[in-house]
C-alpha cells in the first residue's frame, strides 16, 4: 500500500499510526501493495467547503472520501490493484466525536480512517443491510489491528452515529 500522508491542520496527529493502519487494511482487505492512496487532515473551514462542494451540506463533517479507479475489496489470490483515491479528515471534528463518546482523538482518527477506506471500496451504509455489513467489517477490522498493534487491546471506538 503506498500511502500518501498530509497534515494540512495544527491539530497533533500520529501520521506514522494513520500510515500503520492503512497499510495494515491494505493486507487485510487484499489490495495490491502497489495501491495508491491518499489521507489528508484539514481543517474545520477546509472540510465544511468540501462538504458543501460534494454533498451540499453545509459545516464541518468528520470524513470524506472520493475515490478514483471505483476499486472494490480484492481476494488472496488476486489483490486489486489501482489508485484508491482520497480520505479527508478533520481532526477538529474528530476530537468533539471523540471527547462525545468517551475515547481519545487518535482513536477516532483511526476508526474514521477505516470508514473513509471502506467507502473507497465502495461500501456503503445507506441502507440497513448494507450499513450492518460495512460496520461489521469495519469494527472487525479496528479490533484486530487494536489486538495486534497495542497488545491484545479489545476496546474500539464507537462509530458517532450522525
Amino acid at each position: 500500500m503506498n500511502t500518501e500522508i498530509l497534515n494540512e491542520t495544527d491539530a497533533e496527529v500520529d501520521l506514522d499510526e494513520v500510515v500503520a493502519l492503512t497499510e495494515y487494511l491494505g493486507e487485510a482487505l487484499h489490495m495490491h501493495p502497489g495501491a495508491e492512496l491518499a489521507v489528508t487532515m484539514v481543517d474545520s473551514a477546509a472540510m465544511s467547503e468540501l462538504h458543501v462542494t460534494w454533498m451540499d451540506l453545509e459545516g464541518p463533517t468528520d470524513v470524506m472520501s472520493f475515490p478514483m479507479d471505483q476499486l472494490h475489496q480484492g481476494e488472496p489470490e488476486k489483490p486489486t490493484e489501482g489508485q484508491m483515491g482520497d480520505i479527508i479528515i478533520c481532526p477538529e471534528v474528530a476530537e468533539a466525536q471523540a471527547r462525545a463518546a468517551g475515547h481519545s482523538t487518535m482513536d477516532e482518527i483511526l476508526l474514521l480512517t477505516v470508514h473513509g477506506f471502506l467507502h473507497l471500496l465502495g461500501y456503503d451504509h445507506g441502507e440497513p443491510e448494507a450499513r450492518e455489513e460495512m460496520f461489521a467489517l469495519q469494527r472487525h477490522l479496528l479490533l484486530t489491528f487494536f489486538a495486534a498493534r497495542y497488545d491484545g487491546r479489545t476496546d474500539i471506538p464507537t462509530p458517532t452515529e450522525v
